[in-house]
Order: C-alpha cells, then structure tokens, then sequence
C-alpha cells in the first residue's frame, strides 16, 4: 500500500546560483527551508546559515538570496519567525550567522530585493513603510554602505530596466492587473515615459491595459526592449526609442522551436544582446537562449535550454547564468520528479543532474507524467489544460473518478 505522506516528503532544491566550483541554493533539508552549498558537481550538501533560521517560500518572496563573491558575503532577506517583515542580512559565503547589510531606515520598513550586480556591488531595494503606504525604491551600495533613494510612490516604483552605467532606471507604477505606467529616472530627475498616471486620467475614459514591464535597455541605451501585451493578450516583446516613447514597435521571435499555444512570460538580460526567453506552452516550460537583432527589431530563439531533452515536461523553478564559466544551473520539476539541479555547460552542449532526490518508496513508473488535453470551449477560445491519467503499470481498468483543478 502507497501512502500519500511517501508522496509528499520529497524534498525541495531550489533557486540554484553557481559561483566558481560552488552552487548555492535553497533546501528544506532540515525540515525547515534554507540556505546550502555544495560542490558544482554535486555532493554532500552544507549549511550555511543556523538551524533556528528559517526561509521563506522563494516563490512568495521573489529574492531570497544572492552571493556577493567580492564582498566575500551573501545578502539574504530574512524574517523573525515568520512575522513577514524581511530585512536585508549578509552573511559569510562559507556561511555563519548573519547581520544587517546596513542600519539605517532598517526598523520601520520591510524590504524586497530587486535587481543585484554583484560585480559592483550594488543592489536595488524596495523599502515598505511601517508608518505609512509608500514604497521607496533604493540603490545600495554594499561595500561602501552608499544609499541613494530613486522614487517614493504609493503604487510601487518597481525597477523595470538599469542601464549599463546605472544612470537611467525605468520605473514601473501599477494600479490593477496589467494597468502599468512607466517612469524614466535619469541622474536624480523622474519624468514620464509611457502611459497616463493615476492622478491625471479623466473620469469615463478608457485606458489601455498594456501588461508593460520586464524592460531592457539596448541600443546604447537609447532604447527599451519591454514585455507587453498590447499586441498580444498572450505576452511579447516590443520596442520604442527614449526619444519617442509612443512609437512602439511590435518585435517578433524568429526561431520557435515549441509548438502548441501558451504565452510568453519574460526575459532575463545575461550580457550585451543575450538574453533567456522564457515561454509557458500547455502547461510546461521553455527556456531559450535569444539574441536580440537590434536592426531587424528581432528577438532570435536560439538553443534550449529547458523543454527538450533531459530538462523537458516540467515546471522552472529557477534559472540563473555565471558569466565567468558561461555556465546556467536550473531548478526543474515533473509530475514524476520532485525538483532536480541542473548544471548546462552551454559550451559542450553537456547537462548534468546534480540531485537525485525521489518520491519515498513510491516507483517512478507508478506516476503519471501527465498530457496535453485543451480544447476549444463553447466560444471559440482556446483552454489549456493538461490531464493525468492513471499510470499504465497500475493495469487500470473501467470508469475512473476525475478531478477538476480549475486556475
């Protein structure tokens, strides 16, 4: 007899970072979730931090963590038993207990990690007022402890794009689902940059969704490469110059590689005109490689990384990029598998599983991998929808009981 706890104890592996011969990542290990390292071709895992410290969910949070090699420390956003009220630590990168990155504005706000450059030792922070509804959006500097304060804004003031010098930020106020306005900082000056803020709209007038956001500075910076779905509600990308904001350009993908319908759901910047696309398609991921044709307006697909082969099926947990290997580490799960670490050595073309954990006492083939099952509803529309039927090992015969799980 399979028990539904066998199922459950599988443990967590998530957000992989690799530094050098380390990988760091996030383990409920223990029990509870937190923060480990192992060798970068696997092995024993170790603590870094106390046990009596606990993470938070990285998929509520977003940023829990990021080694600063130059630094020499890790910057990890904690809580005090869970109370919710995170605060920027930093820790030794062979871990040890952790203490404030800086105290000033530290007690009356709850932080949020935004964008980091290790290289530079710089991060961007929101800060939540305790005593007001204010965001104020930072830049730290976290070696010289420099603060400089971006925006104050009751509807976010969330960083979109940095440029290469960190003298223009895009800055992203949002009002409901899809409903953004962008702001261009630039050397201490806050200006409109595209759509129409809150306080100026008129009563009885419509204002376009355009689901705007995930932006990229290219072409010298002259240029914004954004997420949008003015063109299409499933996501894409589109242009525009600083200088003419409302001038957008749609940019198509050249090179899919998936097929199926799903959407679009983003872009992670690695280094000049690279840059990961990211797609949910039926259900599962696609993570490519992609180049940005910065004269055709083109966003080229290039290899994948997860949908094909070993990494393929699933779910992305994480994926991030280490510049000096050129190497990608990924937190990837199935149906049949509980969440894996992979190593891509892009260079080779080579994967490697780091992990190797499994459902307790429950055989693999006893699973179900599940499969596409959309349909067209009665409108036309197009549902996505993925169905698991029992495993064909089981020998299952006759009427089975169905359950709807409707998102």
């Amino acid at each position: 007899m399979y028990q539904i706890e066998s199922f459950l104890s599988a443990r967590l592996f998530l957000v992989p970072e690799k530094v050098g011969d380390r990988i760091f990542f996030i383990s409920n290990l223990s029990g509870r979730l937190s923060l480990y390292v192992m060798d970068k071709k696997g092995g024993v895992p170790e603590p870094l931090l106390p046990p009596e410290i606990a993470l938070q969910n990285p998929h509520l949070v977003g940023r829990l963590y990021k080694p600063f090699p130059k630094l020499g420390k890790i910057l990890v956003m904690l809580d005090h038993d869970g109370n919710e009220d995170y605060k920027p630590m930093l820790l030794p990168m062979e871990g040890g207990y952790p203490e404030p990155a800086f105290t000033e504005m530290l007690a009356e706000h709850r932080f949020h990690m935004g964008q980091t450059f290790p290289e530079e030792n710089l991060v961007y922070l929101f800060a939540e007022s305790h005593k007001e509804s204010i965001n104020i959006t930072l830049r730290v500097n976290l070696k010289t402890g420099e603060i400089t304060e971006l925006d104050r804004s009751v509807y976010g003031g969330f960083v979109d794009a940095i440029s290469e010098d960190h003298s223009k930020v895009v800055l992203t106020e949002g009002y409901t689902a899809g409903d953004n306005v962008l702001f261009l900082w630039q050397n201490g000056q806050k200006s409109l940059l595209y759509g129409t803020p809150l306080d100026q709209r008129q009563p009885g007038v419509e204002y376009p969704l355009t689901g705007m956001g995930n932006g990229h500075f290219v072409r010298g910076d002259q240029g914004l490469l954004v997420f949008t779905t003015l063109f299409e509600d499933t996501g894409g990308l589109a242009y525009f110059d600083l200088d003419n904001p409302t001038n957008l350009k749609q940019v198509p993908f050249v090179g899919v590689a998936h097929e199926g319908f799903g959407e679009f759901e983003g872009l992670t910047h690695l280094e000049g005109n690279r840059f990961l696309a990211y797609f949910n398609i039926d259900g599962v991921n696609w993570c490519y490689e992609a180049t940005f044709d910065e004269k055709k307006l083109e966003l080229k697909l290039g290899a994948v990384l997860v949908g094909q082969g070993k990494i393929s099926n699933g779910v992305v947990e994480h994926i991030s990029w280490e510049k000096a290997s050129d190497e990608f580490v990924v937190s990837h799960s199935t149906a049949i598998s509980p969440t894996q670490i992979y190593r891509i050595k892009q260079k080779r073309k080579k994967v490697k599983q780091l992990t190797r954990e499994k459902v307790l006492a429950i055989p693999e083939e006893l699973l179900a991998a599940g499969e596409d099952a959309s349909f067209t509803s009665f409108d036309g529309l197009r549902v996505s929808a993925r169905m698991y039927r029992p495993a064909e090992s089981l020998g299952f015969e006759g009427p089975r009981p169905l359950v709807y799980y409707i998102h």
